[in-house]
């Protein structure tokens, strides 16, 4: 028999590692003889007091009937992704108005559709209204899927012109017709809100490390003068919003992409991180993510990373999203990232769920990168 306490509490980010050790103490007076466990709610009057924003975070402790105390184990926390986003929106929002307040700005975003496939409608639509409702004006602009190379170039040009556009985004993926690389790097770099041009990344390729370099604020993303691709920025986001110090962590990024793999690992690298990138060539990929300390994971295979990958008390965040086949599901499927949820939260310290982890963290960077290319403007 097994029973599952579970204690839902609004921690400070910093205090996360304390209220683990008060769950764990919690844990060892359990006693698990009979098949009766008494309720318990903890004690945390001696905590500091609550901070300005909180974060709400689920830790669990699994007892088992069996007398042996070994078999009381403590279960990762939960890094609520949604809850960080809307309080990130909710700075913005704050930010947004104070800009108009100050000097009549105010931040616009242009987003460009081709075609009709419906996650990409989806997509756009969730960017519109996170817009609206931080204050920021979105601009729409749909295609059919047979429009021409000509007429996108065009009006990225237009929009490149445009001073009331901070931000201009091309929803991927384009038709096979259209280069999408040309499209991409066509766009001002400095309107380059999805962080995909070359001279974005190439800039984040600069450690700034040579005598006379202009240092960067890597702890700052609204300081950085040029735009990061918005999942990898959110990984590190919710990482430092949870209280996860990167700072000599040895971090395993699983996946190369431009997307997400690469970047990530930059920024891990430039927050003082030892970074080490796996991919399909990698030898022994169990072994060299159980040395992880902080796990990205963003590769694209459905639960791929296993349990016992993890090392004990290691931070997971999870990139991925796939969809599974679930007959028991009321669509026939459902939703889940590169890693064994399950298996490796019973050895995780701290894990994003999918969906609810990096997902929302996405828009609410590219809200921001629009806010900050309005301030340099």
């Amino acid at each position: 028999r097994r029973l599952r306490v579970t204690s839902l509490v609004s921690v400070q980010p910093a205090t996360i590692a304390s209220y683990t050790l008060a769950s764990l103490l919690l844990a060892s007076v359990v006693s698990a003889s009979s098949s009766t466990v008494a309720a318990f709610q903890p004690n945390f009057s001696n905590f500091a007091a609550p901070p300005k924003r909180t974060y709400r975070v689920r830790t669990s402790i699994i007892a088992s009937s069996n007398n042996s105390r070994s078999n009381l184990k403590m279960t990762g926390t939960d890094i609520d992704g949604k809850a960080i986003a809307q309080t990130i929106r909710t700075e913005i929002k704050e930010a947004v108005t104070e800009l108009k307040a100050s000097t009549g700005k105010v931040p616009g975003l242009a987003v460009i559709l081709v075609g009709e496939r419906r996650d990409s409608q989806t997509y756009v639509r969730m960017k519109k209204k996170a817009c609206e409702e931080c204050g920021i004006t979105s601009f729409g602009f749909d295609y059919p899927t047979d429009v021409t190379m000509e007429t996108l170039s065009g009006k990225i040009a237009e929009l490149n012109a445009d001073s009331a556009v901070n931000g201009i985004l091309v929803q991927l993926p384009l038709p096979e017709h259209i280069d999408e690389d040309a499209i991409l790097n066509s766009i001002d770099p400095k309107k380059d809100v999805d962080g995909l041009h070359p001279l974005n990344t190439a800039s984040l390729c600069s450690t700034s490390t040579h005598v006379g370099s202009t240092k960067i604020e890597w702890s700052d993303f609204s300081s950085i003068p040029f735009h990061i691709a918005c999942t990898p920025q959110g990984c590190i986001e919710l990482l430092d919003r949870s209280g996860v110090d990167l700072k000599g962590k040895n971090a395993v990024v699983i996946g190369r992409s431009n997307l997400v793999g690469l970047p990530v690992a930059m920024l891990l690298m430039h927050r003082n991180a030892t970074v080490t990138i796996v991919h399909s060539r990698t030898n022994d990929v169990p072994g060299v993510v159980k040395n992880a300390d902080i796990v990205v994971a963003a590769v694209g295979r459905a639960e791929m990373v296993k349990g016992d990958w993890i090392k004990e008390g290691a931070v997971v965040v999870d990139v991925g999203i796939n969809s599974v086949d679930d007959p028991t599901a009321k669509r026939g499927y459902r939703l889940v990232g590169d890693v064994d949820f399950k298996a490796a939260k019973e050895h995780a310290g701290q894990i994003t769920p999918v969906p609810g982890g990096v997902g929302p963290m996405t828009i609410a960077m590219l809200l921001r990168n629009t806010l900050n290319s309005c301030k340099r403007s």
